[in-house]
């Protein structure tokens, strides 16, 4: 009993030092994903968003697969979670003018893709030409988190936008927050702000959500 007590008031046992919320958050951004266009459309509305979440969800080259986090404030949410389709597009790290456009505003406010070249894919959602990659989808799972969706979706087909190979260099979320132009970061951090409190708020109230493709089995 006496070696016990000694092992477990050893240092490895001792608590670890508390950290602040905004300190556990910094450290966690480490773990953030590239920087990343999302389109979807339903019922001939079609619409751009901007996300940091998506990772790579398979290990087997021959099952390709993806997630992404969805805030479910975001217009996107609904038209991905009604119909199951998404394109992800990596950008590169010149693109801050499409993040701006599709990013600081919600398209229940107007057409956001309005003016940016793209073409349908083949799943029928909007796919921009001008990315480094993207990625078509179609969602096989979700998983409700309270505040988003996580959606997780089988990639049925890639490519490079209108191009034909990659150039540049991806976009992430580290390189877009230390080089986006100073005028934007009020703005940035507003909306960063607004969305956190969302989170907040919402995050507990999990929900039970068996995805409609998994009902049937």
């Amino acid at each position: 009993m006496r070696r016990l007590a000694a092992r477990l008031q050893g240092p490895e046992n001792r608590a670890m030092p508390k950290l602040e919320p905004d300190q556990v958050y910094q450290l966690l951004r480490h773990l953030t994903s590239p920087v990343v266009a999302i389109t979807c459309q339903r019922d001939g509305k079609r619409n751009g968003m901007i996300s940091d979440s998506a990772v790579r969800a398979s290990i087997a080259p021959t099952v390709p697969r993806l997630s992404v986090y969805i805030h479910k404030f975001n217009f996107s949410h609904d038209l991905i979670f009604e119909t199951g389709r998404f394109v992800l597009h990596l950008l590169r790290d010149d693109q801050f003018e499409l993040i701006h456009r599709l990013g600081f505003e919600s398209g229940r406010a107007r057409d956001k893709l309005a003016g940016i070249a793209h073409r349908p894919g083949t799943l029928g959602v909007p796919v921009l030409d001008d990315c480094y990659a993207h990625f078509e989808c179609s969602v096989v799972n979700v998983m409700d988190t309270g505040s988003s969706t996580c959606f997780l979706g089988d990639v049925v087909a890639v490519g490079h936008g209108a191009a034909e190979r990659p150039a540049g260099d991806v976009m992430t979320a580290g390189y877009f927050r230390a080089n986006m132009p100073p005028a934007w970061r009020s703005e940035y951090e507003a909306l960063l702000r607004t969305a956190q409190t969302y989170a907040a708020e919402r995050s507990r109230d999990i929900r039970p959500v068996v995805w409609r493709d998994l009902q049937q089995r």
